[in-house]
C-alpha cells in the first residue's frame, strides 16, 4: 500500500485579507466623523455603522454573529467585559473578552440607543435597521462597503476583513503564538 505523505498546514498572513494599521486608522477616523455628523443631524445609520466597525475590529465576530447579537449579549456592566455569541459556527456558543475601551464604547452605544427610543431590553436586536428590525447579513455587508468607500479604502475588503484584521493584529500582539489566538 502506497500512502501519500501528510501535508503540513502552512498558515500565512495574506496581505489582501486584513486591514493594515494605517487603513484601520483611516476607517475609524472616517466612521467617527460620519457618526459625529449623524449625531448633530439626529440620524442613526452612521452611528450604527460606526459601532458595527468597532464591534468587528474589537471582537472579530463573523457577520452572521453580528446580525444575531442582542443587547443582552453585551456584558458591559460593572465587572463584566465580554460579548456572548449564542450561535457561532457549528451552532456553538462562545464568549469573547473585550478591553476596557471597547466596553465603554458598548455602554455608550446602548445609552444612545435608549436615548433614541430604541429597545435595549436583553432580547432586543443590537444592530437594527432604521425601522428597528434585525439587520440582515447583506445589509451589514453593504454598510461596511459604504464605510470603506467613504474612507477612500480599497473595495477588495469585505466585512469579513474585520475578522481577519482582529485575528492578525491579535496574532502579532501575541508574538505569533497561534495557540493564544
Amino acid at each position: 500500500s502506497h500512502r501519500k505523505p501528510k501535508r503540513r498546514f502552512a498558515w500565512t498572513l495574506d496581505e489582501e485579507k486584513y486591514l493594515k494599521l494605517h487603513e484601520v486608522r483611516m476607517l475609524r477616523q472616517s466612521c467617527w466623523q460620519a457618526k459625529a455628523l449623524a449625531l448633530r443631524e439626529n440620524k442613526t445609520t452612521a452611528v450604527r455603522d460606526w459601532f458595527m466597525v468597532e464591534l468587528g475590529l474589537n471582537t472579530g465576530l463573523r457577520v452572521e454573529e453580528m446580525s444575531r447579537l442582542q443587547c443582552g449579549d453585551l456584558h458591559v456592566q460593572a465587572g463584566q467585559s465580554s460579548v456572548s455569541v449564542r450561535k457561532g459556527k457549528g451552532d456553538k456558543p462562545r464568549t469573547v473578552r473585550i478591553n476596557a475601551d471597547f466596553r465603554k464604547t458598548c455602554r455608550w452605544f446602548l445609552a444612545w440607543k435608549l436615548k433614541q427610543g430604541q429597545d435595549t431590553t436583553p432580547a432586543a436586536w443590537l444592530l437594527t435597521t432604521e425601522k428597528g428590525s434585525q439587520i440582515s447579513k447583506r445589509a451589514l455587508q453593504k454598510a461596511f462597503k459604504r464605510c470603506m468607500a467613504r474612507a477612500g479604502l480599497p473595495a477588495r475588503y469585505s466585512i469579513h476583513s474585520l475578522r481577519h484584521t482582529y485575528g492578525t493584529h491579535l496574532l502579532k500582539a501575541g508574538r505569533y503564538n497561534l495557540r493564544l489566538v
